[in-house]
C-alpha cells in the first residue's frame, strides 16, 4: 500500500470502484479488465494495485456498497415511527430490492469467482456486509412483525436470502431470452422486481403469521 493519508487512499478506492460501476453498466464481468479500469481513473493503470490485486477484488468492493446501502435503506425504514400491516411491510421490503438492481445482478452473477479471487481481508469486508444486510432485515421483522420468534426470523432470512439470488435473471430478460421461451412453447409471466419480490416476501411472512396463529390457538 502507498503512503498517504487515509483520506487520499479511500478516494482512491472509491475512484476505481466508481470505475467499475460504470462499465458494468454496459459491459459484462467478463469483459471488463483492469486496464479498462484503469482508464477511466485519474492515476495510472498499474496504481490499481496499491489498492486492489485483482478484477474480482475490486467488484467484491462494489458488492459490499450495494450491501451497505441495502442496509441502511432498511435501517431508515425501522426508525420511521409508523406501524405497518404485513402488506405494507412486503411492498416496503420489495421496494428495497427494487432500488437495489446492482446488487440484484451481481447476486447472480459471478460470485464464486468473485470470492474465490480476493484476498481474505476484502472477503470478510464484504461478508461483513453481508451479514449487516441479515441483521438490517432482522430488525425489520423485530420492529414490525413482533409476534415472529427467533427460528421465524431466522426461517424468513433463510427463505428470502436465497431467493433474492434468483431475482435478477428472472425479471430482467433479454430479447433473445424471450424468443427462446416463445420458441421452446414455455408460457412465462413476467414480473418486476417489486411484484416478484412482494409476491414471494408476502407469502414468507403470511405462512409464518398463519403458523403462530395456529400455534396460539387464535
Amino acid at each position: 500500500m502507498p503512503k498517504g493519508s487515509p483520506e487520499l487512499t479511500s478516494a482512491r478506492k472509491e475512484e476505481i470502484i466508481a470505475a467499475c460501476r460504470k462499465l458494468y453498466e454496459t459491459m459484462s464481468f467478463k469483459d471488463i479488465t483492469l486496464k479498462e479500469i484503469g482508464q477511466l481513473t485519474s492515476f495510472t493503470r498499474t496504481s490499481i494495485y496499491n489498492y486492489f490485486e485483482t478484477k474480482e477484488e475490486i467488484f467484491l468492493a462494489l458488492f459490499t456498497q450495494e450491501y451497505e446501502l441495502f442496509a441502511e435503506d432498511l435501517d431508515r425504514l425501522c426508525e420511521r415511527g409508523d406501524v405497518l400491516s404485513l402488506d405494507e411491510l412486503a411492498s416496503e421490503l420489495a421496494r428495497a430490492l427494487e432500488r437495489r438492481p446492482l446488487m440484484l445482478k451481481l447476486l447472480s452473477m459471478n460470485l464464486y469467482d468473485m470470492e474465490t479471487n480476493s484476498r481474505m481481508e476484502r472477503l470478510i469486508e464484504f461478508k461483513s456486509a453481508f451479514g449487516a444486510s441479515m441483521d438490517a432485515v432482522d430488525r425489520c421483522l423485530l420492529r414490525f412483525c413482533p409476534r415472529l420468534g427467533e427460528k421465524s426470523r431466522q426461517d424468513f432470512l433463510y427463505a428470502f436470502f436465497p431467493f433474492i439470488f434468483g431475482l435478477y435473471p428472472y425479471t430482467v430478460v433479454t430479447d433473445k431470452q424471450r424468443e427462446a421461451m416463445k420458441e421452446a412453447g414455455i408460457s412465462y409471466a413476467y414480473m418486476s422486481t417489486y411484484d416478484m419480490a412482494y409476491s414471494c416476501i408476502r407469502t414468507l411472512l403470511g405462512g409464518l403469521h398463519k403458523s403462530i396463529v395456529f400455534q396460539e390457538g387464535e
